[in-house]
């Protein structure tokens, strides 16, 4: 037996999710109702209140990504969500709480099995969508500021996407901590992120390593690049000594025919030579996952970094942009505008009406 607070109706029986069926357009994305899942020892029943549409889907459905599982499959790789139910093993207290949870897959579904253990509470008088777009991207930053840059006050930062998902946090949380921050960004962002007090540098603009270098003459201590490709190779000249390059992701390769794990193995490669070279600057790919081995370490680094996160949005000091809400089902529509780089901040799913 389950432990519930309500008794399930007729339309409580089926669930509805999105099902990545291959390598698709956004179009072929696929709304299926299926029976909804019983949670199993340890695990809980949450009613998605929101769930992200992040740069990993737009690379999934490309058969990009990394390590993603074989199609089909459901994405979504964050949620926030109410607990309905708990399995076997679990606190019954648990039903009624609002958490948020890191998933990789899985989240794009209006009520989904989550392992009890990875839930993190959301505080009181958040808006659930705000609280979404601070998970993956609000950890993410996090742990690149705090954990691998070790960025100080005082310091100068460079940001790319500055208007991003990741980016817009990254930025926020670097000038609470007293750093410059440059950023770059299509001229439309120029203006909040001046507002901000951000230097903005237009990316599309001939001579980007140039600008870049006339904004910080004397070099930056930290680059923030989720962008690989050749480009890499300027963000690290970037870098004053004993500065820090946090690659995080290949988004010049997105679109690339071909394997999905050939540019991550020749960027691997590129950052690991740079670090045996007697220059005094560190090179590291940030991935979010390393240390699952670790479960108990991971899911308590995971926890103390977002609470924080949320902490910060709960009291003021940290704005979540949500550049659009839409219903689960036009998940084609929001995986289309996240995909299009128009948008300021991220892009939120939510229950169908």
């Amino acid at each position: 037996m389950t432990n519930t607070d309500k008794t399930r109706s007729p339309k409580d029986a089926t669930v509805t999710e999105v099902v990545l069926p291959g390598i698709v357009e956004p179009e072929g994305l696929e709304v299926r109702t299926r029976p909804v899942p019983v949670p199993g020892p340890g695990e809980v029943l949450l009613e998605m209140e929101a769930t992200g549409v992040s740069f990993a889907e737009q690379q999934m459905r490309r058969g990009k990504y990394y390590d993603q599982p074989p199609y089909p499959f459901v994405p979504g790789y964050d949620v926030v969500g109410t607990v309905v139910e708990t399995g076997p093993g679990v606190d019954g207290g648990l039903v009624g709480g609002r958490f948020a949870a890191l998933l990789k897959t899985g989240g794009w579904a209006d009520r989904l099995p989550v392992t009890a253990a990875d839930l993190i509470p959301v505080p009181d008088g958040i808006d659930p969508a705000e609280a979404e777009t601070l998970v993956v991207n609000g950890v993410t930053a996090w742990q690149m500021l705090h954990r691998t840059a070790r960025v100080r006050a005082g310091q100068t930062v460079l940001v790319h996407g500055a208007n991003g998902g990741v980016g817009s946090t990254l930025v926020q949380l670097a000038l609470l901590a007293g750093v410059r921050v440059i950023g770059t960004a299509s001229p439309r962002h120029h203006e909040a992120l001046r507002a901000l007090g951000v230097v903005p540098v237009d990316y599309r603009a001939p001579g980007l390593a140039d600008r870049l270098r006339a904004a910080a003459p004397q070099g930056v201590d930290a680059v923030f690049d989720h962008v690989g490709g050749a480009g890499i190779v300027d963000s690290f000249r970037l870098l004053a000594p004993g500065g820090a390059l946090v690659s995080y992701g290949t988004a010049a390769t997105r679109d690339t025919p071909g394997s999905a794990r050939l540019p991550v193995l020749l960027l691997f490669g590129r950052l690991a030579l740079w670090n045996l070279l007697p220059n005094r600057r560190r090179a590291t790919f940030y991935n979010l996952w390393a240390g699952r081995r670790s479960v108990e370490a991971f899911r308590a680094r995971t926890r103390t970094d977002l609470i924080q996160v949320l902490e910060l949005l709960a009291d003021g000091s940290l704005t979540a942009p949500v550049a659009a809400r839409i219903p689960l089902d036009r998940a084609a529509e929001a995986l289309r505008l996240a995909e299009s780089g128009t948008v300021s901040g991220k892009v939120v799913l939510t229950p169908v009406p």
